[in-house]
């Protein structure tokens, strides 16, 4: 608790009935302090006020501390309260509860913690929103170069977050409501502010949102966009699908067949991969459309940027004259974002890493059965994945 002199432990009382153990904290008559103001020592006592702060448990049982915490007369600053060594300003717990409040709400729900420690979870949000602030004043981006950027959802309703991550790093580098070109535009005063340069940004790694182009060309012009092969491929199997549907009308044998086109092949339970392959061995305008998309996920496995290139085009004139219109769509879609598709060749970044953030945050919010509001959503997020650096007493 760092109490050192002039703090002494004044008196202790154990109440087995209401399971609680008290602890008074005085100090010596005559003591003198520092100005919390302007660190003047030698500073007299003016008055007191009483405080209450929990502290860790005593095994079960709640433990509190009491102290009359002085307020000093200052010639230059006046009269101010001083700041006690075992716990922050205006907090009701002590810095080894804070500490454990914090290291519980990294693998809990707060509303477990809440419960655990018999306290309001709002006061437990006051803690962790006050470290997590503190603790990103503290980041330093200035060596940010590579970050991925997706969206995921708060509520339903189009309630979104924009996520930020440094990729070589594997942390959440920033989390801002909505998902338009203004995520950026934020990211870009987030980055700067915490010692990050816009020109230092060389890839950024997204899906193909016109919002996100958009504020990437005007806030990081620089840097060069990767789009995540992870969307690519899963706007080809919503083609594929579509065609699935369109075909099904006609085709009975289609019908509740949804994953078998979706999921790898290698992954088909041995009753799917014997419907698949019935299937397949049809002449079926789906089966077409799967082996476009096979062949695309083929693509990714080119050795560099020049043989990819050979290859996309050869794929890009087979999907276009499929005479599948959902192939088609998807196809002109690619070829429109042509050259941030071949930029992943250069750099082999992908958005793998927000995609397994993005499944964390999800599986958080469902544990929590949902947040009170989006600012309780966003602290979640740096808590648990922004590998920020508390600096409290364990």
């Amino acid at each position: 608790m760092n109490i050192e002199d002039p703090w002494y432990i004044k008196d202790v009382d154990f109440n087995a009935e209401l399971k609680q153990l008290d602890i008074w904290i005085d100090f010596h008559k005559g003591s003198k302090f520092l100005c919390p103001k302007c660190s003047n020592e030698n500073c007299s006592v003016y008055d007191t006020v009483e405080k209450v702060w929990r502290h860790l448990n005593f095994f079960e049982y709640k433990t509190y501390l009491h102290c009359r915490v002085p307020r000093v007369k200052c010639d230059d600053c006046g009269v101010h309260q001083i700041e006690v060594p075992w716990a922050r300003k205006q907090s009701g717990f002590t810095f080894l509860m804070d500490a454990i409040i914090l290291t519980l709400a990294q693998s809990m729900p707060i509303l477990k913690v809440a419960k655990m420690l018999d306290e309001h979870d709002t006061k437990i949000w006051r803690v962790i929103i006050y470290y997590v602030k503190k603790s990103r004043a503290k980041e330093d981006f200035s060596r940010v170069s590579i970050v991925g950027i997706d969206e995921t959802s708060f509520k339903k309703g189009h309630k979104y977050v924009t996520i930020v991550a440094d990729i070589e790093n594997s942390k959440v580098l920033y989390v801002c409501e909505g998902k338009d070109s203004s995520t950026l535009t934020k990211f870009n005063d987030d980055l700067t502010n915490h010692g990050g340069k816009p020109t230092m940004i060389q890839s950024i790694s997204c899906d193909m949102s016109p919002s996100f182009i958009n504020g990437i060309k005007n806030e990081f012009p620089d840097s060069k966009i990767i789009f995540d092969k992870f969307h690519v491929m899963k706007m080809m199997n919503e083609a594929v699908d579509d065609v699935r549907k369109q075909e099904q009308l006609t085709i009975k044998e289609l019908k509740n067949s949804k994953y078998l086109w979706l999921k790898n092949e290698n992954n088909l339970s041995k009753e799917q991969s014997e419907r698949f392959l019935s299937l397949k061995n049809q002449n079926l305008k789906t089966v077409r459309a799967y082996n476009i998309k096979s062949s695309l996920q083929e693509f990714w496995n080119s050795q560099n940027r020049q043989e990819a290139t050979q290859y996309l085009k050869k794929w890009y004139f087979w999907a276009t004259h499929s005479r599948l219109t959902p192939i088609t769509e998807a196809a002109n879609t690619v070829k429109m974002h042509w050259e941030g598709i071949l930029n992943y060749f250069d750099s082999k970044i992908t958005n793998g890493i927000l995609e397994g953030i993005n499944s964390i945050v999800q599986l958080q919010k469902r544990n929590a059965r949902g947040f009170k509001n989006i600012y309780y959503f966003i602290n979640m997020i740096y808590l648990k994945l922004g590998k920020l650096k508390f600096e409290l007493p364990t």
